[in-house]
């Protein structure tokens, strides 16, 4: 998606904003996140106890895969003369989990535009997809609001 200004913003509703770079989920990232979160949980960071989970190996957190939101929106919608803040969500869910050493992308598309004061608010649904799934990671309903 092409960088917009914030007047542009309003005709974004209803189109897709396609998709970021597939990245793979390693280790070390879970690993990391488990540290700064304190969640140790065995599918997450034990890689020979999770091989015995009903998943097979390592997951990724799904709180992990929420704080992917942040780059993907901003690889997905750049707003050039505002500021952007992330209002909230509305709706999140983790339909699959995000296996570690899978290849995962983010996907957009803006569903409502409406004013604020002082902008604009966009809820975007995003989708982070997992390579090779029918199911995504996550679907999120996320609430952005831009100001000039």
């Amino acid at each position: 998606m092409p960088a917009v200004t914030l007047a542009e913003v309003p005709a974004l509703a209803g189109r897709p904003l396609g998709h970021t770079d597939w990245r793979e989920m390693t280790q070390e990232r879970v690993d990391r996140f488990a540290d700064v979160t304190e969640d140790h949980n065995y599918i997450h960071v034990d890689v020979e106890r999770a091989k015995q989970s009903p998943f097979g190996g390592t997951i990724a957190h799904g709180y992990l895969t929420v704080s992917l939101l942040a780059p993907i929106s901003q690889q997905l919608l750049e707003v050039t003369d505002a500021t952007g803040v992330n209002y909230g969500m509305d709706r999140l869910r983790f339909p699959a989990p995000l296996p570690v050493g899978a290849e995962f992308r983010g996907a957009g598309e803006v569903t409502e535009v409406s004013e604020v004061k002082g902008g604009v608010q966009a809820k975007v649904l995003l989708t982070v997809e997992i390579q090779g799934s029918d199911r995504p990671a996550l679907i999120a309903d996320c609430l952005f609001r831009y100001y000039a």
